[in-house]
């Protein structure tokens, strides 16, 4: 653990700086590219003939890469691996070495599949992320503001805070741990406060004595509760 901690750590910090040299390229601006991706199904999708909401996981910096068991190490993939059971379809994409989530346009490949595929109620699709999934979350939905019912992004942030009111109408639930040392909870603040004045629907939720490693989170079913009680 403290070995993944500090390679995390190491990870994100050159994310970090490489991410404000970015700036705010929309990933529907990119050219098109299929991300490899594990898929959840419900344990009742095979004897039902329902639609299934979808829940869209963005993983960290230090789980990118060409090798979808990366993505187990926590998180949802990992509380997959582990036997929990949920009662909405999971889909977490991996992001290649040397890539963000706003390198490419990743995003209408694989939704474009995922709604081909699979029963999936299209008013019930949700994103969450952590980190630099976070700021994933952020940014695929300003790109996207049409396609999600809810967002839950995890101490992340948005480099061009602007377009942020994209998203005044999607109810938004964002994590920040206080005492975070590698994405500053001003990177959420900052959004917050932009998302207040143009009225938007968010919840802050700020973690006092609490520092990056915050993917405990997501062992809460709470939070799948509150995703799920959105529809577009």
């Amino acid at each position: 653990m403290t070995r993944f901690i500090a390679f995390a750590f190491w990870s994100f910090l050159v994310y970090y700086s490489n991410y404000k040299a970015l700036g705010q390229a929309t990933v529907k601006s990119k050219a098109e590219a299929k991300y490899p991706y594990l898929l959840y199904l419900p344990n009742d999708y095979a004897t039902s003939k329902g639609s299934y909401p979808l829940v869209i996981y963005l993983h960290g910096g230090s789980q990118r890469g060409n090798d979808l068991n990366k993505l187990k190490v926590y998180g949802l993939p990992s509380l997959v691996e582990k036997g929990n059971h949920y009662s909405f379809i999971i889909a977490s994409p991996q992001c290649p070495d040397g890539k963000f989530w706003s390198t490419d346009n990743w995003f209408e490949p694989l939704y474009a599949e995922l709604i081909n595929r699979y029963r999936i109620d299209t008013k019930r699709v949700y994103l969450t992320g952590i980190s630099m999934g976070g700021y994933g979350a952020w940014q695929t939905a300003v790109a996207y503001p049409d396609r999600f019912a809810a967002i839950m992004p995890l101490c992340g942030g948005c480099d061009d805070s602007t377009q942020i009111c994209k998203l005044q109408k999607i109810p938004i639930w964002t994590f920040h741990g206080v005492a975070d040392d590698i994405v500053p909870i001003s990177e959420t603040e900052q959004l917050v406060k932009r998302l207040a004045q143009c009225n938007g629907q968010v919840k802050f939720t700020r973690l006092e004595n609490q520092g990056h490693n915050i993917q405990y989170l997501f062992d809460d079913k709470t939070l799948y509760n509150w995703l799920l009680k959105h529809h577009k």
